[in-house]
């Protein structure tokens, strides 16, 4: 039980560290029609990303394998019956890692138009369904006494269930935005602070109602705790950013985030997946994990990579930690339109930005960044 309850704390560790940090990207995707004015902005917008947005999105696929070793019931009950759910979740995240990598093969503004919309929806749907996900999780769903879910697609369709997918959108965009005024300078980063604060005041009082309702429904001490200092760090967020301390806002919306899916862990626990019609089929910590053997297994691997997975995660961003500008963009001989002056994409940003290794591009700089990122 002790090695269940671990693991069920590296879980949480895993979507924790996936929301907050695949969730900037979904912040600045969205972003796109806010804040790129002319496809010079939007490029830059996806530049900001471009060497670890894939890196990123790894770790919602850490977390999975992570479930189905340590939770196998937890894992089938949760796919089989969120499957079209989950699937939406994944062509949408498709589509986004297809429009990032195809939007400069061709240098045509129709071309790059669709795929921008694409990277739109493609960050938007997640940033929503994955709220809807984890609210119903919380709140219980229908189960039967074989663990299996017995309810249909409208069902997750909840009030309580949309309100936190409109909160996970709204926090992710908010998160994007800030994390653009970080990234970025000049008339972008202004405009990106100012959408940051008429957004944030929105946030807050959304997120706000659905952490009291989570909070009548799900009370517990830590759960207390916990939220209450993700409202903290979320007003902290949105005045740091009033006052154009983008890093502190960045931070604190960072830990808003991460305090805020803690608390819906502390609220689950000790289940794993309430029923919600009778509490005697709910999946629990005990009766939904994997045996002692195999848990004790997985602490052992656990011990060796967990630390490599946080190493390389903050080498990469160390290295691309620079701000991105409109001069960073390489424009070519005949203006942002051409081939030349597109061969920058999302995930190949060391050519574009430099973003880690030099404060102008030039062609050994350019050189460098592109092989740290390809190594």
């Amino acid at each position: 039980m002790d090695l269940a309850v671990l693991w069920f704390g590296i879980v949480a560790f895993f979507f924790v560290g996936y929301f907050v940090l695949d969730g900037f990207d979904f912040g600045v995707g969205m972003s796109l029609p806010f804040l790129g004015r002319d496809d010079v902005d939007r490029r830059v917008l996806i530049t900001t990303i471009g060497p670890v947005w894939d890196l990123n999105e790894t770790w919602v696929i850490v977390a999975g394998a992570v479930l189905f070793a340590a939770f196998p019931d937890w894992y089938a009950t949760l796919f089989s019956g969120f499957y079209l759910v989950l699937l939406a979740i994944l062509l949408a995240l498709i589509a986004r890692g297809v429009s990032f990598e195809y939007r400069h093969q061709r240098d045509d503004a129709r071309w790059k138009k669709r795929f921008d919309r694409m990277i739109v929806i493609g960050s938007a749907v997640p940033a929503f369904l994955w709220g809807v996900t984890f609210a119903n999780i919380v709140q219980g769903v229908a189960l039967d006494a074989h663990h299996d879910y017995t309810g249909t697609l409208f069902d997750l369709l909840n009030a309580y269930s949309l309100l936190g997918g409109l909160t996970t959108l709204l926090l992710f965009f908010t998160h994007g935005v800030v994390f653009v005024s970080l990234k970025t300078d000049g008339d972008l980063r202004l405009r990106a602070r100012r959408l940051a604060a008429r957004s944030g005041a929105v946030t807050i009082a959304v997120a706000a109602a659905f952490l009291a309702w989570t909070g009548i429904a799900h009370f517990s001490v830590v759960f207390l705790v916990l939220a209450v200092s993700a409202a903290v760090a979320l007003v902290a967020s949105w005045i740091a950013n009033l006052r154009g301390a983008e890093g502190w806002s960045f931070g604190f919306m960072a830990a808003t985030i991460a305090l805020a899916v803690a608390s819906l862990f502390a609220a689950l626990f000790p289940d794993v997946m309430p029923s919600s019609p009778d509490p005697q089929n709910s999946l629990t910590i005990a009766n939904a994990s994997s045996s002692a053997m195999t848990l004790g297994i997985l602490t052992w691997v656990g011990v060796v990579f967990i630390p490599l997975i946080l190493v390389y995660q903050a080498w990469t961003y160390w290295i691309f930690r620079k701000r991105v500008t409109r001069d960073h963009v390489p424009q070519g001989p005949h203006g942002p339109q051409s081939p030349q002056g597109d061969a920058e994409d999302a995930e190949d940003a060391g050519d574009a930005g430099d973003a880690g290794d030099a404060e102008a591009p030039d062609a050994d700089g350019a050189d460098d960044a592109e092989r740290a990122l390809r190594a």
